[in-house]
């Protein structure tokens, strides 16, 4: 049998109802790597590719309804039959579940968290005088949101992220900040400068699906016998960062400390 025929035997082992399920979830797939791909190479812009995301998760959502009818009529009508006439449809409703959940849950997912985090973008450990970026700053030149620390953002950062301190410990500035360079080495941030005289590390975090480009910059202070460690993170981007930048000081904090 030639790959048209066999083609076109499978296709013959689908209801309608599998085939649509299928294709709904294949669209809903092929929006969500548009709005990422797209934005990410330049021919998308932010909001656009917010709504061919947008799009796709309502997609995945109907592909999601529509495969799961399939699937069922699939197994029912195919009961005491040949396993052979059976697996095609099965196997078609599973993969379609399977992309439109995935269509459908990650936006789901990022819409989910941003509804519970204040809408801010610039997070800090120090309100009160917050790292400044210096080595980072050609490289946002023409970034929409600028360098500098907006006061006014503090209260909702106190209220969302309760938790976000300094981080104290009792080794010398100077072993700290070998320590905080070996850590961002290892969480993958690209490092853009440091100064171990200043006590400043400056990286880029560069996010996986988008390819947004979140700054950082680490401050180390002595403190007593020991050190005080300060970290501010920023989006390049966006009015609010969903969370991310948030994560982002946490998962460094844990790895400097050892947590």
């Amino acid at each position: 049998m030639n790959a048209m025929n066999l083609g076109g035997a499978f296709g013959r082992r689908l209801s309608m109802v599998t085939l649509a399920g299928l294709l709904l979830a294949l669209a809903a797939g092929a929006l969500a790597l548009l709005a990422a791909l797209g934005y990410r190479t330049g021919a998308l812009e932010l909001g656009t590719s917010f709504s061919f995301l947008r799009w796709g998760a309502r997609i995945g959502l109907a592909a999601l309804a529509v495969s799961l009818v399939g699937l069922v009529l699939t197994v029912v009508r195919g009961r005491g039959g040949p396993l052979d006439d059976l697996a095609p449809g099965v196997a078609a409703g599973v993969l379609a579940l399977a992309i439109g959940a995935v269509a459908y849950a990650i936006p789901a997912e990022q819409q989910s968290i941003a509804r519970s985090v204040p809408p801010i973008h610039d997070i800090t450990t120090d309100m009160e005088n917050p790292p400044a970026f210096v080595d980072v700053l050609p490289l946002r030149a023409d970034a929409p949101n600028p360098p500098e620390y907006d006061p006014e953002i503090a209260p909702r950062q106190r209220e969302g992220y309760p938790d976000l301190g300094p981080i104290i410990l009792d080794e010398p500035p100077g072993a700290v900040f070998e320590r905080a360079l070996a850590a961002v080495h290892a969480l993958g941030w690209e490092l853009v400068g440091d100064d171990a005289d200043a006590g400043r590390i400056e990286a880029t975090d560069t996010t996986f699906w988008y390819g947004f480009k979140d700054d950082v910059v680490v401050r180390i202070r002595p403190d007593g016998s020991g050190s005080r460690v300060d970290v501010r993170s920023k989006s390049r981007v966006g009015g609010s960062d969903v969370g991310a930048n948030a994560a982002r000081i946490r998962t460094f904090a844990e790895r400097l400390t050892g947590g």
